[in-house]
Parts: structure tokens; C-alpha cells; sequence
């Protein structure tokens, strides 16, 4: 698989030149100055393409992501003036000679965690979701109407003690870690900003929110695929409802749903193992063999579930790569086969960009300001043993 590396851009406390020094051949990158619903210009893609290529031998790769915006997900303002951004952004892309454009359908909030540094009994540190943590945000800081009813008694008695127990600085420290917004945009919400987006999905059934998704896909992907790009859609961070929001992407039934809805080549997934495997049921080889010719991007992470579920949430930590929930030899095993049965095909685009997509703060890390999730010797360490796999099975 094509080895690429996330690059938050100029502001990335990682430079180009220690990616280069990973081992990466490709980055991926997004332009986060850009307002969401705005269209991204020839010359911003190129001044950030010619910056990228400008350290040998790195190259563009990958967008993640041109960002849906909320108008789009919800049907209501300026959403059809968004189609037509959007549109416009795959041409200027396809123009500067990028492919493969990453993007997620996830009402408001993006992958979402209560603890960014939860400390490891090895003296390293990863991303955490704490299923009592996020009830006790939802019912007594956010104060979301009707949140009671999500959760079972148990979970309201842990969440109201914690809540109690908790000074003024982690109230607030929780706030931020679950508010924060995608790592890298320019989009940090309030609790007010919460609870006004939260009312523009009254009303909004999962039902209906998939078919925006895919009424969004038959208005872009016809270009996309005139231009020759591929578009993969990332799966929900977690896979479970959280603030009362539908989730339509967090299984393998949601991608055939939306594939199929809009049947093209340029209409594809981004499979995120680290994603799809907080729910017990995921099977990474099913899933590549069904989906295998539309998956167009990778992300190698993995998580382990900690303790028992909370009806259908569970509490889960970023692990090591090899060693969380997901069988990362089977996973890559099941992808390259997919390679190699699309190189038999005569495919051009028969190598599958993967990214040793999070990871956890060790050594030098823990001195070092990166943002959450993305540290530099943890994400390398992932892609050796990524690559070790990818060698071995060779």
C-alpha cells in the first residue's frame, strides 16, 4: 500500500522534513484556512502542493478532508450554493492533479473524546472516550433536553457523581476535549454553539439524514467522476449515537446503503479500522471483500474497548496499533490481495493510500506540543509495524 502521512499544513508542529524522515511516501492534507462552504481556489491548492513536493520525494496524495458543511447535512440555508462550492473544489483539485478527496457526513462534532492525554500504565498516553465522562458532559454541563432518555440509571448515577466530585478546571477541561472540532479547522464550538447546532437536527431521523447524504453524493459525484477523483467517505468516530444525533455511517450495512444508493466508482469509502473497530460486530476482511473495489483510502488505527457496554456505547482507548480489538495482519492481508487483484485488472489506481492514522504520545512526544492524537514518534512507530506487516506478507 502507498504509505502517506497526515499533515495538519504550515501550522503543523511536525515539519515536511521529519515526515520525509518516517519513511512516508505521500501526505495528506487539507486546506483548514478555508471556510467550510467556501470554494478552495487553483492557487491555494498549489501553493500547498508545491510546498508539499518541494521536500523529495513527498507528494499529495490525499485531501482529508473538503469539508461538508452542516447546511449540507441538514438540507436548509445555502445548501444548494454549497453543492455548487463543492463542485468547484473537485475541479480546482483535479486541475492540481489530486485524486482521492476524503470526507465524513458526521452531524456537528467530528471524532469526539473525553480525555486527549489519558496517562498509560507504560508512562505513554492516548486519546480516551469514557462513556460516564460523556454522560456527564451531555447531562449536566451541555444540559441537552431529553438526554435522560439515553441513558440507563446506572449510567445517570456515575455520570451525576463524577459530576459532583469534578472542580471547575475539569468541568472545563472536558468541555474543551469534546467541543474541540477537527483537529486542524478553524471551527472551535461553544456549549451555546452546541445547543444552536443541535436544534437545526430537530426532527432529522437517521433516515432522512442518509438520504441528504446521498441526495449531496448525486449532486458532486458526477463530477468527480467526469474528473477522474474518487471520493471516500470516513465512517463515524465513534459508531454510536452521541447528543441525541443520528448516525448513518458506523457499519458496514450503512456503506453498501449509500455505495449502492449512488453506484459509482468515484462514490467510495475510506476504511477506518480504528473507527469501524469500537463495535464488537466489525469484521475487517468482510468488509474489504464487500467493498473492496470502492474502498479508496485507509486508515490503519486501532482501538480497544475498555470495560462492559453501556447499551450501545462502550468506553474505548486509541491502542497500539497492533494491539487493540482489530486483527491488523488479517486487515492488511485482506487489502493487499485487493491489490493485487486490482493490478491483475489492469487498475491504475490499483495501490491503496493508507495512513498510520493516530496514535500514541511516547518518548519525546510528551515534551513536544502536537495535536491530539498526532504525535510524531508514536505515528511512526504505528507505520513500522504497518510496514513490517506489509513486507512480511509480501
Amino acid at each position: 500500500m502507498r504509505q502517506t502521512w497526515r499533515w495538519f499544513g504550515p501550522a503543523d508542529e511536525i515539519s515536511l522534513e521529519e515526515v520525509r524522515q518516517t519513511g512516508a511516501q505521500g501526505i495528506v492534507s487539507a486546506l483548514h484556512h478555508i471556510p467550510t462552504g467556501e470554494v478552495w481556489t487553483a492557487e491555494d491548492i498549489m501553493e500547498r502542493k508545491t510546498m508539499i513536493e518541494a521536500v523529495h520525494p513527498l507528494t499529495w496524495d490525499v485531501v482529508e478532508s473538503v469539508p461538508v458543511s452542516e447546511a449540507i447535512k441538514t438540507k436548509t440555508g445555502d445548501y444548494k450554493h454549497h453543492y455548487e462550492t463543492y463542485r468547484q473544489s473537485l475541479r480546482n483539485l483535479a486541475a492540481c492533479g489530486i485524486k482521492v478527496i476524503c470526507y465524513n457526513f458526521m452531524p456537528i462534532l467530528d471524532w469526539t473524546r473525553t480525555d486527549l492525554h489519558r496517562n498509560l500504565p507504560n508512562g505513554a498516553q492516548a486519546m480516551f472516550f469514557d462513556v460516564y465522562d460523556f454522560a456527564m458532559f451531555d447531562l449536566h454541563l451541555l444540559a441537552r433536553d431529553g438526554a435522560d432518555a439515553d441513558y440507563s440509571d446506572s449510567v445517570r448515577a456515575e455520570a451525576a457523581k463524577r459530576f459532583e466530585a469534578a472542580t471547575e478546571g475539569e468541568r472545563q477541561g472536558l468541555i474543551n476535549n469534546i467541543v474541540a472540532g477537527l483537529p486542524g479547522a478553524n471551527e472551535r464550538w461553544t456549549l451555546d454553539d452546541v445547543r444552536a447546532q443541535l436544534a437545526t437536527y430537530d426532527g432529522i431521523s437517521p433516515e432522512q439524514l442518509r438520504g441528504n447524504l446521498i441526495d449531496f453524493l448525486a449532486e458532486v459525484v458526477p463530477t468527480a467522476e467526469e474528473l477522474g477523483l474518487r471520493l471516500c467517505c470516513h465512517p463515524d468516530d465513534p459508531p454510536f449515537s452521541l447528543l441525541g444525533l443520528p448516525r448513518i455511517m458506523s457499519n458496514l450495512a450503512d456503506y453498501k446503503a449509500v455505495l449502492e444508493a449512488v453506484d459509482s466508482h468515484a462514490n467510495g469509502a475510506t476504511m477506518c479500522t480504528g473507527s469501524l473497530g469500537i463495535d464488537p460486530d466489525f469484521d475487517p476482511e468482510e468488509f474489504v471483500e464487500t467493498l473492496g473495489d470502492r474502498i479508496h483510502f485507509v486508515h490503519l488505527r486501532n482501538t480497544a474497548r475498555d470495560g462492559a457496554p453501556e447499551g450501545p456505547r462502550h468506553s474505548f482507548h486509541e491502542s497500539e496499533h497492533l494491539g487493540g480489538d482489530t486483527d491488523m495482519v488479517a486487515t492488511v492481508r485482506a487489502l493487499m490481495n485487493e491489490q493485487s487483484r486490482r493490478k491483475s485488472a489492469g487498475r491504475d489506481d490499483w495501490q491503496i493510500p493508507m495512513r498510520p492514522d493516530h496514535g500514541q504520545s511516547q518518548l519525546a512526544d510528551l515534551e513536544r506540543r502536537v495535536m491530539p492524537g498526532y504525535p510524531l514518534i508514536g505515528r511512526m512507530r504505528g507505520l513500522a509495524e504497518l510496514r513490517g506487516i506489509m513486507a512480511a506478507l509480501s
